[in-house]
């Protein structure tokens, strides 16, 4: 019943976006982000939705979108490139089924980033994208949220979010790190959406969105988004007026909110002071140190999945609990262990020993112009008078959001994560939206002059 209810839902979806082709975009984005196949037990199993839906997304914008005044920005090009780099590391991969794999997915990624601001003409396609994508998230975030309350916390690794499947959205750090990142963009939808009315209904759901986005944290039990929540709180800063009783609140409510918190969580949390006792935090260090030694023998990387040929060595402090009552406990004693084949655990890392240093600039250069382009509209758009009040407030919300990933990026390896090459996707979509409004605006054909006033 499931499948059918999912087949019903995307044929008539589908359907619509053969009258209106920009629907065809926003189809592929609910099934990249939601992936529906996963969530049924045969029908959408084997059929290829997906591409099916990237390709009509790209038809029906070359039959029936409009082109005039297409602009392609600085990072489409980047994107393209790095891309084309990518593609060129895979051939020569150090694992080349294994790269093969990941690259079946990260093509489709990069080459829809690329494509996709070039549908965004319009300051509703640019809302209609920013919310398929929050609802589309929102429906695993609601589910982590509503089994935290009932659960009292899930755990690491041990939330059912739909489905059980570590990867995707579904992978318990990454969702924390998305789940956090949209919150400024709720926010904005709050006082400057246009799709939907801003009343009571429309404020009181995404006030109960952005709870649910701070449960997911909790629920996952990720150390990642306890580092995201505290990074998006110190950025709201420069959105409040009085920012030193912004602060004092801040810090009264995270320690009342302690009480409330599971055991779980707080105890996955206590390990951040004590990394070196932690056996996920020192086989990330060592992965590290292993992948700088890694780049200097393959400067242009290993291609995907290279970590698979990694061997760590590395030093894991116990401390046993006293033997007896008023027994002071044993010194902490280090304990040598050997693994190999761990993931990198980091985006930057995962760039470096994957794709190389220059594979690791493409990929920093996309990421900190965005965040520089959007500062700019930020202040250009600052006028709360303005036609275009609303994008100033936008750019600083997609801003917010991609300085939050950037730093989730340093801890999960989500270097291609589809979502944020969305969110990128929106980044140039409004720039060069506003670029094409100023020509516009500073436009002004010549008068011919009429004979009174040529005398």
């Amino acid at each position: 019943m499931r499948d059918l209810a999912f087949i019903a839902f995307l044929l008539a979806f589908f359907g619509m976006g053969f009258k209106r082709p920009f629907l065809l975009v926003l189809v592929y984005v609910y099934i990249d982000i939601v992936s529906p196949q996963r969530l049924t037990y045969l029908l959408l199993n084997t059929v290829p939705i997906s591409l099916i839906a990237v390709a009509l997304a790209v038809g029906g914008w070359i039959l029936a979108d409009d082109k005039r005044d297409t602009r392609v920005g600085g990072r489409q090009v980047l994107i393209v490139l790095l891309l084309l780099y990518c593609w060129g590391t895979t051939l020569a991969a150090d694992f080349p089924a294994e790269a093969k794999e990941k690259w079946d997915w990260v093509w489709k990624a990069l080459a829809f980033a690329a494509f996709l601001p070039l549908t965004l003409r319009t300051r509703l396609r640019i809302e209609a994208l920013l919310a398929f994508m929050i609802l589309a998230a929102s429906s695993i975030i609601v589910v982590g949220g509503i089994k935290t309350i009932a659960s009292g916390g899930g755990g690491y690794g041990q939330l059912n979010l739909m489905v059980d499947n570590n990867s995707g959205l579904y992978e318990g750090s990454t969702i924390s790190a998305v789940a956090i990142a949209i919150i400024p963009i709720i926010i904005w939808f709050m006082s400057h959406g246009t799709i939907f009315k801003r009343d009571w209904r429309l404020k009181g759901y995404c006030l109960a969105l952005v709870f649910a986005c701070l449960l997911i944290p909790v629920g996952t039990s990720t150390r990642t988004g306890l580092l995201c929540i505290g990074l998006l709180a110190l950025l709201s800063i420069r959105n409040v007026k009085r920012k030193v009783a912004y602060l004092a609140m801040l810090g009264v409510l995270g320690v009342a909110a302690i009480p409330f918190l599971p055991s779980t969580f707080t105890n996955r949390m206590n390990t951040i002071k004590t990394y070196d006792a932690d056996e996920s935090a020192s086989t990330r260090l060592a992965v590290w140190k292993w992948t700088i030694e890694y780049a200097k023998t393959h400067p242009f990387g290993g291609g995907f999945n290279a970590y698979l040929g990694n061997h760590i060595r590395y030093d894991l402090k116990t401390s046993p609990d006293a033997g007896s009552a008023g027994a002071p406990a044993a010194a902490a004693t280090p304990k040598v262990e050997v693994d190999k084949a761990r993931a990198y655990h980091s985006a930057y890392f995962e760039m470096l020993g994957e794709q190389g240093y220059f594979g690791l600039a493409l990929w920093l250069a996309i990421n900190l112009i965005g965040l520089v382009r959007m500062e700019v509209v930020r202040r250009r758009y600052r006028d709360p008078d303005g036609a275009f009040a609303w994008a100033g407030p936008l750019a600083a919300a997609l801003q917010s959001g991609h300085i939050v990933y950037l730093l989730g990026a340093a801890f999960i390896a989500i270097a291609f994560q589809p979502f944020i090459y969305m969110l990128i996707g929106a980044q140039i979509g409004l720039d060069t939206y506003l670029a094409r409004k100023r020509s516009e605006e500073s436009f002004r054909p010549m008068r011919r002059a009429t004979p009174a006033a040529s005398a």
